[in-house]
Parts: C-alpha cells; structure tokens; sequence
C-alpha cells in the first residue's frame, strides 16, 4: 500500500472549508489505497487523518517533543522523530506520493524541501500535488529559473509538482501516477 504524505496548515478547525477539504482528501486516498502520513497534530493534519480513518485507512503521524503537543486521536501509527527539520525530512522520505493543501510558512517550508529533495533526486521521483493555492508560488520560482539559467534550460520543476484545484483531481492524479508504475 502506497504512502501518501500530506502537508498541510495546523490551524483550521473542524467545519472549516480548509478542515474539511483535508477530510475529505484523507477519505479519498483511503477509499483509493492509500496509508496516509500527516504531521500528527491538529488542524489540517487531524482532519487529513480523521477523513481516512473513518473510510478505513491507515494513518501515520510523524511527531516532534518540539511542539510540545498530543498527537491527533485518529492516528493508527505515531513515528516520533528528535527533532522538527527530523521530522520533515522523515516524512518527504517516508513518502510514496505527496499532497499539499493550503499552508503557511511552516507548509512552505515542507514544499521547498520536498521540491527541492525531488529536483536534486536526493529521493526517487514520485508524484507530488499540490492545492491550486500555492500556484503563484511555484510560478515565481519557475520564473526565476527560467531567468537564471536561460533558455536551454527546460522548465523548473516541470513534472514534479501538479497543481490540483480539489480533493478528488489530487486523487486521481495520485492513481494515474501509480497505475503507470
């Protein structure tokens, strides 16, 4: 059974659109196959894991003694880790595939790390989507790549990273990338 980790924003609270959009994304892979792995906490993480939980799944957090915090009740497996930048790295390679939902600094943060361990191939290539959020994001970095290394150099990240507007069409991207394994 694939892994698929998701980033995403500690902060929305059950009822939100953010909250229940990760839900729902965590019933979709699961119904889809997928254990998903989480940051383990609350907000996006919790509602990622509660959605998958409650469609059967098996859910994964990655912890820190750094937040100082429980991890959510809808977890099947907690994988502690020392440290924060530990804990990331842990979860960009304890992933088959990747989703991140809307975030802030801390779910830039994940982004770059992954796009960056995905560019440099510190890990073998998987599939990554993102949230239609972090669009103008990712075009800005293209767009400087592009500025710096010219054209002869092919598009930035072109490939590794696809910009999704939903839960669903972040799914089935995830299964299309796994069915042409």
């Amino acid at each position: 059974m694939p892994t698929i980790c998701v980033f995403g924003n500690s902060s929305p609270q059950p009822g939100s659109p953010d909250y229940e959009e990760a839900r729902a994304l965590g019933e979709l892979l699961a119904r889809a196959g997928f254990a998903v792995c989480s940051g383990g906490y609350y907000g996006a993480m919790e509602a990622v894991s509660k959605g998958a939980r409650e469609a059967g799944g098996h859910t994964i957090g990655m912890t820190t003694p750094f937040y100082q915090l429980a991890a959510n009740a809808h977890l099947a497996e907690e994988i502690p880790t020392p440290t924060w930048q530990e804990r990331l790295f842990a979860m960009v390679e304890k992933g088959d595939g990747y989703v991140v939902l809307k975030g802030g600094t801390g779910t830039l943060l994940e982004l770059a790390a992954l796009w960056e361990s995905l560019n440099k191939r510190a890990i073998s290539p998987r599939p990554c989507v993102a949230m239609r959020f972090w669009e103008p994001v990712i075009e800005c970095v293209r767009a400087v790549e592009r500025e710096r290394r010219g054209r002869t150099w092919n598009e930035f990240g072109a490939g590794l990273i696809q910009i999704v507007s939903s839960p669903s069409e972040a799914v089935d991207l995830l299964i299309q990338s796994f069915d042409r394994r």
